[in-house]
């Protein structure tokens, strides 16, 4: 993901990327070249020079490096997940709070965490319509790849579909009933949770990281009406229940979607919000949430 990040920062015209930081130095010379900036030799040296960071390192890293980089005055968005415990996660929130070194009063930084999911256009074009669902059922399902194993399935993908969930209902959860097992690691691959939050709300979701194929799906049951979001290609679909006389028909309805790269997008955001203007963010209290959610549904499956 780091790549990536750099790849989108060194073609936005609304920041300047100054450089990159990465243990590996061969690593961040070579990106530093093709992308015409400074590789630094450490990230107290990094922090020094920067107004806002991308931290994009393995989890359980994301604490003890974000806080770092908050309390030096600097805005941060980390990669989900958020840290790998509740504890740790609190640690980054306070440091956002906090007075940063060398500064005489309080002046509280940005701090999101990229669920990259959230800046889809077609995730965007569902949160528009702004009615609760009634019942969603989610599909994300991956074939292997030797990336983020440090983490289970659930904190991998389906933390997405998490945060999403309270992004469309923020009641909390009333239930969890989960099952999940391991399949080419010694963590969760597969896991299959059903989730029933307060208001009423019930979720299927199910993540996968040792499929054939790739699916990323969800399904949105409300009142009169369904989307069905189709994460890979940008697309969703509508249909609404019409009454036409004595009879009750399901019509489609055209929802436009602007197609763009999520990544991109959740960059744009991220460096609005630190430059005081008006952007959706998914916040570190957002991270957090999904985080507790995706750990209260690993001590359901009993597997740590």
């Amino acid at each position: 993901m780091g790549k990536n990040h750099v790849r989108i920062l060194a073609a936005l015209p609304e920041a300047d990327l100054v450089g990159i930081y990465d243990q590996r130095p061969e690593l961040a010379a070579r990106l530093a070249a093709e992308h015409r900036t400074k590789s630094f030799q450490s990230l107290e040296e990094l922090a020094d020079q920067v107004d806002a960071a991308v931290l994009a390192v393995p989890t359980y890293a994301h604490a003890q490096i974000g806080c770092e980089l908050l309390a030096a005055g600097v805005h941060l968005l980390i990669e989900k997940p958020i840290a790998s415990t509740l504890e740790e996660a609190d640690k980054l929130l306070a440091a956002a709070r906090a007075k940063p070194a060398g500064e005489s009063s309080p002046s509280e930084r940005v701090l999101a965490v990229g669920h990259v999911e959230f800046f889809n256009p077609a995730v965007q074009a569902l949160l528009a319509v702004q009615e609760t669902p009634r019942y969603l059922e989610v599909q994300r399902l991956s074939p292997f790849t030797p990336r983020s194993l440090d983490v289970d399935v659930i904190l991998d993908l389906m933390i997405h579909d998490l945060q999403l969930l309270h992004a469309l209902d923020p009641s909390p959860i009333k239930e969890i009933r989960a099952t999940g097992i391991d399949v080419l690691t010694q963590r969760i691959d597969i896991a299959s949770v059903r989730l029933e939050l307060e208001s009423g709300v019930v979720a299927n979701v199910n993540a996968s990281r040792v499929s054939a194929e790739g699916v990323r799906k969800l399904r949105v049951y409300l009142g009169t009406r369904y989307f069905s979001v189709d994460y890979r290609k940008q697309e969703i679909k509508g249909f609404g229940l019409r009454t036409q006389g004595e009879h009750r028909l399901i019509m489609p309805e055209e929802i436009t979607v602007h197609r763009c790269e999520p990544l991109r997008a959740e960059l744009e955001a991220f460096i609005a919000a630190c430059q005081g203007r008006d952007a959706k963010l998914v916040t570190g209290a957002d991270g957090r949430r999904a985080l507790d959610t995706a750990l209260r549904i690993r001590g359901s499956i009993g597997k740590v």
